[in-house]
C-alpha cells in the first residue's frame, strides 16, 4: 500500500523541481523530503529519484508514479470537499493569499467576519503577488489567491481553476498638487509623456500594464521610482518625484499634497479570486468569497 504522505512529497518534489523546495511548500526540513523519499522508493523497489549536481532529478519510474500522485491528491481533495459538503460546516484550516493592495483593503474585514462567523475555521493568510497566488493555488500550497488582472490586460489562469470576481476596481492618476494638470477634471495619459512615473517592480504584472498600456497612447514612460505598495508611491507622488497610477482599493487615507484626477479612458481593475475546481464544493471556500465581496461591497 502506498503511503500518502510520501505521495505528497513526492508530488511537491514534481511541482517544485528541488529537495529544497518542496521541503518550503511542505514546511518540513530537506533531511525529511529525503527520507520520505528514501522510503518511498524501497515502497515500490524502484529508483524515483537520481543525483542531478548538488540536487536530484526524477527518474523515468519517478515522473510515471509523480504523475499518479498528482492525481490521486486530487481525488483526496475532491473527498475532502465532498465530505466537507455533506457536512455542510465551515471547519478546518483555510490558506490564502493576496497581492498587497488587496490584504490592506479587503483582509482586514472580510478575515474578522470569517473569524466571527465561523469559529472553527482556522485562517492563514500572507501578501504574494497575483502570479505568485496562483502559482501556490495550482501547487496546492494556498486555497484561494486574491488577483487582479486589467480591463485591457487580462491575468491567464492555468487549467483546473476556478475563479469568482470581487469587485471592478477604478484607477485614477495621483500627481503632486502643484502639478500642471491638477486643476483638470480628467486628462488622458498622452498628456503625461513629459513626466517621470512611479511604477512597481519590474517584471510584476501591473508594471507590465501600465507600460502597454503608456505605450499603446503614444507615451515612451520615463521610469523615476518604484514601489511595490500603493501608500509608498503616493508618498513618493506628495514628495513631487513623479506620478503614478492609483485605484482606489487600499490607497486610503491619502497622504497630504497629493490629487487624483480621472483619466478619460476610465481605468479599471478587476479584482478576483481563484481555487482549484476540485476543491469547489468546500463550504470553507464558499464562506471565503462571500466574506471578501462584503468586505468588497463596504469600499463601494
Amino acid at each position: 500500500m502506498l503511503n500518502l504522505e510520501r505521495l505528497r512529497t513526492l508530488d511537491a518534489l514534481a511541482r517544485h523541481g528541488s529537495v529544497s523546495g518542496a521541503a518550503d511548500a511542505l514546511h518540513v526540513t530537506t533531511s525529511a523530503v529525503s527520507q520520505q523519499l528514501a522510503k518511498l522508493e524501497r515502497e515500490v523497489a524502484q529508483r524515483l529519484i537520481a543525483k542531478n549536481g548538488r540536487d536530484v532529478r526524477l527518474t523515468d519510474a519517478g515522473r510515471l508514479l509523480a504523475d499518479h500522485a498528482a492525481r490521486i491528491l486530487s481525488q483526496v481533495e475532491l473527498a475532502q470537499a465532498d465530505l466537507e459538503a455533506q457536512r455542510g460546516q465551515v471547519v478546518g484550516e483555510l490558506r490564502l493569499s493576496a497581492f498587497p493592495t488587496a490584504a490592506r483593503g479587503l483582509f482586514p474585514a472580510a478575515l474578522a467576519a470569517l473569524r466571527a462567523e465561523h469559529p472553527a475555521l482556522r485562517v492563514r493568510s500572507c501578501e504574494l503577488e497575483p502570479e505568485r497566488g496562483i502559482a501556490g493555488v495550482v501547487r496546492g500550497d494556498l486555497d484561494l489567491a486574491v488577483v487582479l488582472d486589467w480591463y485591457n490586460k487580462p491575468m491567464p489562469l492555468p487549467d483546473g481553476l476556478v475563479k469568482a470576481a470581487i469587485l471592478d476596481d477604478p484607477a485614477d492618476v495621483a500627481m503632486p498638487a502643484g502639478h500642471r494638470l491638477a486643476g483638470r477634471d480628467e486628462v488622458d495619459l498622452a498628456e503625461f509623456a513629459d513626466d517621470e512615473w512611479i511604477t512597481w517592480g519590474e517584471g510584476e504584472f501591473c508594471h507590465e500594464w501600465l507600460m502597454f498600456t503608456l505605450r499603446s497612447r503614444g507615451v515612451e514612460p520615463i521610469i523615476g521610482h518604484r514601489a511595490g505598495e500603493t501608500h509608498t508611491q503616493l508618498e513618493l507622488v506628495a514628495a513631487g518625484l513623479g506620478v503614478c497610477v492609483a485605484p482606489v482599493l487600499g490607497r486610503h487615507p491619502m497622504p497630504e499634497g497629493v490629487v487624483m484626477v480621472p483619466l478619460v479612458q476610465r481605468v479599471r481593475r478587476h479584482v478576483y479570486v481563484v481555487w482549484r475546481a476540485d476543491a469547489d464544493r468546500r463550504p470553507s471556500i464558499r464562506a471565503a468569497v462571500g466574506a471578501l465581496r462584503e468586505a468588497a461591497r463596504k469600499i463601494g
